[in-house]
């Protein structure tokens, strides 16, 4: 196993450099590319745009890098966890809220502690609430919480904090341009649309509730602090949450909720009756 790297990509330059061209002639402009903990996978940044064109964007490069890396004889994943042993693949969808001629960012006033506006905390406070009732929307497959597990640099429990990677929200308040909030629940697997979708409803919430950041912020390890609760985990446990949501409701409608989360507890059921690989070789001979 490695982590980055800076020679690793070199092996294929070819298929990483036509990543970078392609993708940017196809209107997705992606920042950066580089190596992340475990063999063959891979970071990438794609150029921050409003909601529904950093939807599209993500949607875009997915399905590119599946269809580029077929022409090199790869088969591209964006599974959530490929392998027990290694971590998994993120979403991270990273936020941030401007006035209407989009000069000044309305997540940052140096007056506050962490240079963090009142709004700031409201967005914050308002994923903090719903996210646990609303978790399938970024986490949709029996697959994504084999990724939300202790110590897999994916969070487990509902907690913020500045620059933390253990946390569910990490706040990156660094300047008056670039203050902005990731929220690190998001799985590589999760649709962009859906996601964007919650963190943008869960974070309006707050600040439409008025709600305060009454949960402390985070040093040191998140996966320790289960003062304010912890994420469903599993698929079954956080759909059937979801169905029975108030705030669910609320803010996606009974229709779309009673339809989305019956596809997901319909998943639970084929997953429910498909012998796995691990009963084979855990039964199989000693049973």
């Amino acid at each position: 196993m490695f982590g980055y790297s800076v020679l690793r990509q070199s092996n294929n330059r070819d298929f990483f450099n036509d990543i970078m061209d392609l993708m940017t002639a196809y209107d997705v402009p992606v920042e950066g590319l580089h190596t992340e903990t475990g063999p063959g996978v891979l970071e990438a940044a794609v150029l921050y745009s409003d909601t529904l064109e950093a939807a599209d964007r993500a949607v875009l490069f997915k399905a590119g890098v599946k269809e580029i890396a077929h022409h090199y004889g790869i088969i591209a994943t964006f599974m959530a966890k490929i392998s027990d042993n290694l971590p998994g693949c993120s979403g991270h969808v990273h936020q941030s809220l401007w006035d209407k001629d989009k000069k000044n960012n309305l997540f940052f006033d140096t007056a506050k502690d962490n240079k963090m506006s009142d709004l700031m905390r409201s967005y914050m406070a308002g994923q903090l609430a719903c996210f646990g009732d609303i978790l399938p929307m970024v986490a949709p497959t029996i697959n994504s919480y084999k990724r939300l597990v202790v110590g897999a640099w994916a969070p487990t429990t509902l907690t913020w904090g500045v620059d933390n990677r253990t946390t569910m929200l990490r706040a990156l308040p660094l300047g008056s341009k670039s203050c902005r909030l990731e929220t690190r629940v998001v799985g590589s697997d999760s649709n962009p649309y859906l996601a964007m979708a919650a963190c943008l409803a869960a974070g309006l919430y707050g600040i439409e509730k008025g709600l305060k950041l009454d949960v402390e912020m985070t040093k040191g390890n998140g996966y320790e602090n289960k003062t304010n609760g912890v994420l469903p985990g599993t698929l079954d446990e956080a759909a059937n949450r979801m169905r029975n949501s108030k705030i669910a409701n609320e803010l996606f409608g009974e229709a779309f909720t009673e339809h989305f989360t019956g596809t997901r507890l319909w998943e639970v059921r084929q997953f429910n009756k498909h012998v796995t690989d691990w009963e084979w070789k855990r039964y199989f001979e000693v049973i």
